[in-house]
């Protein structure tokens, strides 16, 4: 783990009762650090394209005690993939996948169907290709280029967050 998914949601305003999707959980990082800022009334749900780290993800969330995540097996590039409602969710997480995404206006276009008017996305990816770490080069999406898709989708930046020294972190809206 290179950036502090605690110090991170920070910036999301997480309070009781609110629902967050953790759009690729991969092994649940953030999910795990919301959860508790949510709390019981709220609820976290983790989607993941790969089902085994569904599987690992759902052993672990019984081992953590934590009864208000919810492990989607689900496909975040694609309109409805993620199987959550429209404008349901009070923030999404995208955390090291937007470099990844082959569809990368899908993605953003799944995160706006599913966020309430008003939500939030908060955005961490790498700066750059780091010798092994991280992206291949091509891969990287610079900050710039980020803000550029989120904005031509009609998100506005509320501000760029410091992460690491590998990664950036910028929270959208979405009105």
């Amino acid at each position: 783990m290179f950036t502090n998914p605690e110090q991170n949601i920070l910036h999301l305003g997480l309070t009781e009762g609110m629902r967050v999707a953790d759009f690729g959980a991969g092994t649940g990082f953030y999910s795990k650090a919301c959860s508790p800022k949510v709390g019981y009334s709220g609820k976290v749900y983790a989607i993941e394209v790969q089902k085994d780290l569904v599987k690992k993800l759902e052993s672990e969330i019984k081992q953590w005690g934590f009864s208000n995540i919810e492990c989607i097996w689900g496909d975040i590039e694609r309109r409805g993939g993620t199987k959550i409602a429209d404008r349901s969710m009070d923030a999404v997480i995208i955390s090291n996948v937007l470099f990844q995404a082959e569809d990368k206006l899908g993605l953003i276009d799944e995160a706006k169907r599913v966020l309430k008017k008003g939500g939030k996305v908060l955005l961490i990816d790498w700066i750059e290709s780091f010798g092994g770490m991280g992206p291949i080069p091509e891969h990287v999406v610079t900050e710039n280029m980020a803000k550029e898709l989120f904005e031509k989708r009609g998100f506005k930046t509320i501000e760029n967050i410091s992460t690491s020294a590998h990664h950036y972190g910028i929270i959208f809206t979405y009105e």
